[in-house]
């Protein structure tokens, strides 16, 4: 666990008087494998007989950053531990809990040490499969721990978790009174347990609301201020405020789905708009999709807004998902001898390559489902920003290229079958730099045809670029039986199966479809041309097959260049 305990208040209405016992203030080191861990704020803990007190040494000098946590024990009232969370000067969080013994039972052992001269003995537990042992000594008259665990034991001098994370004391110092430092101002309200650590969790991370029980149903009768509604309600649109963040830096989308009344299984996407050019896939929505560029296939067909051109971008694709038949509308309509249905679906995705631009703009990011229901699905959808990624996107520059998935269906998009005539997908495009480790960001699932078209025969995707090939393989999906609780009213058959059960082009109902990242190399400033060749099963009456694949670039280029800007 990360959390820092530092500084200690006394929550109670009470107000605690400094006590007049010689007290200690013990010196601790995180460690891990036997190394010392670099840069770390030194943990200090501060105990008489009357309380016990865990800060820091950046708290003492009041350069801790926010949000950091506190820790205090009564000793006048054993058992009961109290904490504080300080999210800013103007903003704490207190709570109480007295059940500290009765969740972490410790067993004594015989075995003893010596630390830093002291007597010590071993405790131990287990707390979710981590084997924690405690070294604690008695020698001092006094008890206190570097965190909640032992605190009731004596003076714990190493907190050891799986044998290679240690927290050990390094120096103990006798001290004439708990000095007033580390004691705060008295706090009057307590929250529960419960609703401290809920605000605690998300003060870690940034939380960019976008949408929240948000209607996709066909109709025109739902009318919102905030949103904006295309394609007879089937996609919902927002422009949001994406707050400036730090570099190494995480991006996660979460969206969580139910069926308002439409039982099928539906493409979903969650993008965002390109505005990097131009003209952007916003100016069709608003003003009617011929407005965009067309793309030939040389079927006699217009695949409007589907590739980049010369002054204009398509969307990206932040997500790709599935809707499941019927979750949660349709919950009571089957009932399975010792199964329950789940209430919806959680898609969550990384997105971290997209920061670049988002960070402190506004962005229009929107979702799609593709349904003639009017009941349709209700949405809630968030973007979540994380410190402490490894990687550093800062630098990462981005291209939309392609994305053939019809988010404006019922705006007069077409579907894309594109790939049954011999030019496939064939997209140009220009490069504003030289641009090194490039990499194709590449969703594909394959639809339609029933029980003979691409959603359930395998088919290879080809991908070239400049003429080579670059990458070729075949997306399919078997696991989707694993997601059979989220699919109420499936088609079930006389095998046994469900329709959810059966394998896919690279999707199942109730799920992500993951992209792929291939490899392209360093390339030059200038024109290059990417091809996307998919056998595409011929039609069958009224039945046809269908390729949903989105592709943007990811690179390494100059600093203020990002794709086209």
């Amino acid at each position: 666990m990360n959390i820092r305990f530092l500084t200690i208040a006394a929550f109670t209405l009470i107000s605690f008087s400094l006590s007049a016992q010689h007290a200690y203030k013990i010196s601790y080191e995180r460690s891990y494998n036997d190394k010392v861990m670099p840069g770390q704020d030194p943990l200090l803990v501060y105990t008489s007989n009357d309380q016990t007190a865990i800060t820091s040494a950046k708290v003492l000098h009041s350069t801790a950053t926010y949000p950091y946590e506190t820790f205090y024990i009564d000793r006048k009232n054993p058992g009961v531990y109290y904490r504080l969370s300080t999210f800013s000067k103007s903003k704490t969080l207190a709570t109480a809990d007295s059940a500290i013994l009765e969740k972490n039972p410790l067993k004594v052992t015989e075995e003893t040490r010596k630390i830093l001269g002291y007597n010590c003995r071993k405790a131990t537990t287990s707390i979710n499969s981590n084997a924690i042992e405690l070294w604690y000594t008695t020698d001092l008259g006094v008890k206190g721990a570097p965190n909640e665990l032992g605190q009731h034991l004596g003076l714990v001098l190493e907190y050891n978790r799986n044998g290679n994370s240690k927290i050990t004391a390094t120096k103990i110092e006798r001290i004439k009174a708990m000095p007033a430092s580390v004691s705060s101002p008295k706090i009057d309200d307590l929250v529960d347990a419960l609703t401290y650590q809920d605000e605690v969790w998300r003060s870690r991370f940034i939380q960019v609301p976008i949408f929240k029980n948000e209607l996709i149903n066909f109709s025109d009768q739902v009318k919102s201020d905030s949103v904006l509604r295309f394609a007879s309600g089937t996609v919902i649109l927002k422009k949001v405020k994406v707050p400036a963040s730090k570099e190494g830096m995480q991006a996660f989308i979460q969206l969580v789905q139910q069926s308002n009344g439409d039982a099928y299984d539906r493409t979903g996407s969650v993008f965002m708009i390109a505005e990097d050019q131009k003209q952007s896939f916003l100016d069709g929505m608003k003003k009617g999709m011929k407005e965009l560029p067309a793309y030939d296939a040389g079927n006699d067909k217009q695949y409007l807004g589907m590739v980049r051109t010369e002054g204009y971008s398509p969307v990206y694709e932040l997500m790709r998902f599935f809707t499941p038949f019927g979750v949660k509308h349709f919950n009571d309509r089957v009932t399975l001898k010792n199964k329950s249905w789940q209430d919806s679906v959680i898609y969550r995705q990384d997105v971290t390559e997209f920061l670049p631009l988002m960070v402190g703009k506004e962005v229009y990011i929107g979702t799609y489902i593709g349904n003639y229901d009017k009941g349709g699905h209700k949405v809630s959808l968030e973007l979540t920003i994380h410190p402490g990624a490894e990687s550093n996107n800062a630098t990462k520059k981005l291209l939309s290229v392609f994305n053939t998935t019809n988010v404006m269906e019922m705006g007069g998009q077409e579907y894309a079958t594109l790939f049954g005539a011999e030019k496939g997908l064939e997209v140009s495009f220009t490069l504003p730099e030289d641009a090194k480790d490039v990499k194709l960001r590449y969703i594909t699932t394959g639809h339609g045809g029933w029980g003979n078209g691409d959603e359930f025969v395998p088919k290879e995707n080809r991908i070239s670029l400049d003429g080579n090939v670059a990458f070729k393989f075949v997306p399919w999906r078997v696991d989707c039986g694993s997601y059979r609780l989220f699919n109420p009213v499936s088609g079930n058959f006389a095998n046994g199966l469900s329709s959810s059960d059966l394998s896919r082009s690279n999707w199942c109902p109730g799920t992500v479809t993951n992209p792929n990242y291939i490899d392209l190399g360093d390339l030059k400033a200038g024109q290059h041309t990417i091809k996307v060749q998919i056998p595409q099963g011929k039609p069958e009456g009224t039945s046809f097959s269908f390729w949903n694949v989105s592709g943007c670039l990811i690179y390494d280029g100059k600093p203020g260049i990002n794709g086209g800007d």
